[in-house]
């Protein structure tokens, strides 16, 4: 018995060509994967857009759902609205890592950071892979960020790699995974995508498509979920970051369609941005003028959302494959214990 992901259907909008994340016009995303013994972790590097983040800056949003983690450079993006670099993923350990790592690559192309303008606010997020990783080693180098930075393409893998090699999800491997949906918006046409790295879950609560497999399996509440979900929303619609926040909000429901309850320490942060309406770094008119998505239209963006996260959460458990990893700990993918519990 197994699970074929061509056969899942989640919600019902329709998919982008990809069905990924960088089916958003100019995103792009790359991985760096160490998966040698006890180390089993990485790098997953999310680049915006197009030209420089820091000289035209994305409007963004940052919504955190339960704050049980060490993310950095959330905070200025909730205070001025404004995403200025590419955002990485790891694991809760290497967060400094992969910020010397972000900004090396900020400053070597922006010479005025620090000199003629101010400083940068990189952004590092991420989730404890510790069943599988030897976290304390701390194997994620500033090198290892900067690969995954240079790496980053319109196709890329999901399942057990770049940050997502050591996570777990629902009791199984998990790891990296996408999805997008394309809407008509009056005469327009605009995408929504998700990239999720997911840790997090007990395997009685996992749904798929509404379905739950392991309800009747031996109870498992007596374990302890402390896993997290980090969760990036790219679209072309015009929105502003107040828009943005409220469909940060919605990534809610995704969640909750999987099976997911938003234990006490879990770290669920979602964090969106939009490709248009960029704000220049440097104010040569105090006033601008932008389009906007009227917020009476905004439910097919709600519903996008909603759906990419659903099915962004399945698709890291279908990608995922088995990984053995710290103290010989075996996590197997959800195929593969189907296939051995038929």
């Amino acid at each position: 018995m197994g699970v074929n992901d061509s056969s899942l259907r989640f919600g019902v909008l329709s998919k982008g060509k990809l069905n990924l994340i960088t089916d958003v016009p100019g995103v792009k995303t790359g991985h760096t994967t160490l998966s040698h013994g006890d180390v089993q972790t990485g790098v997953t590097a999310i680049i915006p857009g197009s030209g420089s983040a820091f000289r035209d800056k994305f409007p963004a949003a940052v919504t955190v759902i339960n704050g049980f983690g060490k993310s950095i450079g959330l905070m200025q993006i909730q205070e001025l609205g404004t995403l200025e670099t590419p955002i990485l993923l790891t694991n809760t350990f290497s967060v400094p890592a992969c910020a010397e790592g972000l900004l090396t690559y900020m400053l070597d192309s922006h010479p005025e950071i620090g000199t003629t303008t101010g400083t940068v606010n990189p952004v590092v997020m991420e989730c404890n892979d510790s069943k599988l990783n030897d976290i304390r080693g701390r194997h994620v180098t500033s090198e290892d960020a900067l690969e995954a930075l240079k790496s980053a393409s319109s196709v890329f893998d999901e399942g057990a790699i770049g940050a997502g090699r050591g996570m777990c999800c629902y009791g199984f491997k998990g790891g990296i995974g996408s999805a997008s949906r394309v809407i008509e918006a009056g005469s327009g046409i605009y995408t929504v995508g998700s990239l999720l790295l997911t840790n997090f879950g007990r395997k009685t609560d996992l749904a798929i498509c509404g379905r739950s497999l392991f309800r009747d399996e031996p109870d498992s509440l007596r374990i302890p979920d402390k896993g997290s979900c980090i969760m990036i929303i790219a679209t072309d619609l015009p929105l502003s970051c107040r828009q943005l926040a409220r469909c940060c909000r919605r990534a809610q429901n995704g969640l909750a369609r999987t099976g997911s309850i938003t234990t006490n320490g879990s770290g669920e942060v979602v964090l969106a941005f939009s490709t248009v309406n960029r704000v220049p770094h440097s104010c040569t008119d105090p006033v601008r003028s932008f389009s906007i998505f009227d917020d009476n239209c905004l439910d097919v963006a709600f519903r996008a959302v909603s759906e990419c996260v659903e099915e962004s959460v399945i698709s890291s458990l279908l990608h995922a494959e088995s990984v053995t990893g710290r103290d010989n700990n075996t996590v197997l993918c959800l195929n593969d214990y189907l296939k051995q519990n038929p």
